[in-house]
This record gives structure tokens, sequence and C-alpha cells, in this order.
């Protein structure tokens, strides 16, 4: 990690494996807006507020995290172990935690709270169908 993640992480736009760049991110959003919608439902705090401000859920939030985001974590990371050896330069097992920390992981915790306050809002707003018809008449 001596370039920095950054840098490690620009060297790979242009390279094989660079559709994962937009792959791994994306599958990581689409778990977090379930996951999100799931807390929601179940009525749980945000992710970030709980992991912050609720030292007794951090445990099991972070373990409930991990069984989702997990498998495109590792796979994050072997996708870019193959990317190092690919261009033929050495194995770099903390640039490829940082690339999946950063396709994965960060998307997945940045996503899944405003996915959990959106359902809440939308819950608490009252039925559009509800409100009287404000047409004229024909």
């Amino acid at each position: 990690m001596e370039d920095g993640v950054i840098a490690a992480l620009a060297d790979r736009l242009h390279g094989p494996f660079a559709f994962r760049l937009l792959m791994q991110p994306a599958m990581a959003a689409g778990l977090a807006l379930r996951d999100g919608a799931r807390s929601a439902r179940a009525g749980e705090r945000p992710f970030l507020a709980a992991l912050l401000l609720d030292p007794g859920a951090r445990r099991g939030r972070i373990a409930e995290a991990w069984g989702s985001v997990g498998k495109v974590a590792i796979l994050a990371v072997a996708l870019d172990l193959a990317f190092q050896l690919a261009m033929g330069g050495p194995l770099r097992l903390l640039d490829a935690a940082g690339v999946a920390l950063l396709l994965a992981i960060l998307p997945y915790a940045l996503l899944r709270g405003p996915a959990n306050r959106i359902i809440v809002a939308r819950r608490r707003r009252p039925a559009r169908d509800a409100a009287p018809d404000r047409r004229s008449p024909p």
C-alpha cells in the first residue's frame, strides 16, 4: 500500500477486470438497499447510527452486515489479487483489501442508513389516494 489505495484503484481503471469497478459497488448498493428496507420494517435504527450510538447492538449489526456484504468483499479481494497477477506484479494483500473496502464495504455502509430513512419517511407520509380530488369538473 505504499502507493496508496486511491492510486492503486486508479491503476485498475484501464486494465483487465475493469468492469468490476462498476459491478461490485452496484452489488453492495443493492444489498444495502435491501438490508436498509428490512431494518426499517423491523423498526431498527439506521445502520451507521446504530454502530456509532448503540454499543449493545454494534456486534450484531456488524455480523449482519458482514453476512450480506462479506461475499462481495471477498470477491473484491480475490478479483483484485487476480488483477495483480494478470498485470505481472507482486501480490499485495493490503492493496486488495483496501480496494475491497472502497468497492464493497464503504458503499454498503453509506447507503444502508439512507435506505432505512427513506422507507421510514415513506411510511409516515399520508397516502395520496386519501386526498380529495381537487381537479375541476369537466
